[in-house]
Order: structure tokens, then C-alpha cells, then sequence
């Protein structure tokens, strides 16, 4: 077999590894979904649910928290950067114009 024909191979395996696996979280995730929609409020797959997005919702305040964090510092050194050059920062960008669809 040709090098060519084996890394073809080797990456058609590699694909399908990856995709089965993909298949395999969905399935697991929907019949989590679904034993959660079924069961009582104090069944455990509910928990779960519950317990996942409760941590999910909790993680992206995090998130959000720290971003908001790195643009205030950002805009601290740049506003510092034209102080020592003698200069005003000028302000932020309006980033409403231009943006012509709704969400």
C-alpha cells in the first residue's frame, strides 16, 4: 500500500473514530434529556440536568465576568499608553452603527 492510501486511511479512521464519538455524547445527552422531562422533580437524571445547567449558567457569568475584566484593563493601558505619549484617548467606538440586522 502507498504512504498516500496509508495516511488516507489513517484519516478516514481518525474521522469516523470522531464521529462515532460525537454520536455517542448526542445519544447519551437526549436520553439524559429525556429521563429528565419524564422523571419527578426529585429524580436523579433531573438533578443532573438541573445540576449541569445550573453550572453551565454559573460558568458563563464567570466567563463574562472576566472578559469584562481584560476590556476594562485593555482599555486602561491604551488610555495610559496615549497619556505618555501627551495625547487624550480618544473614546470608545460606537459599535452600533453599521450593524443593520436584529438578533
Amino acid at each position: 500500500m502507498s504512504e498516500s492510501k496509508k495516511s488516507r486511511t489513517a484519516g478516514a479512521g481518525s474521522l469516523l473514530r470522531k464521529a462515532v464519538g460525537t454520536v455517542a455524547t448526542g445519544v447519551v445527552g437526549v436520553l439524559v434529556v429525556r429521563a429528565a422531562e419524564r422523571g419527578e422533580s426529585g429524580s436523579l437524571p433531573r438533578k443532573a440536568a438541573v445540576g449541569a445547567t445550573k453550572l453551565g449558567i454559573l460558568g458563563a457569568r464567570r466567563a463574562e465576568t472576566a472578559v469584562e475584566k481584560t476590556r476594562l484593563a485593555a482599555g486602561d493601558v491604551r488610555a495610559q499608553a496615549y497619556a505618555d505619549l501627551g495625547e487624550q484617548a480618544p473614546p470608545p467606538a460606537d459599535r452600533s452603527a453599521g450593524h443593520d440586522h436584529s438578533h
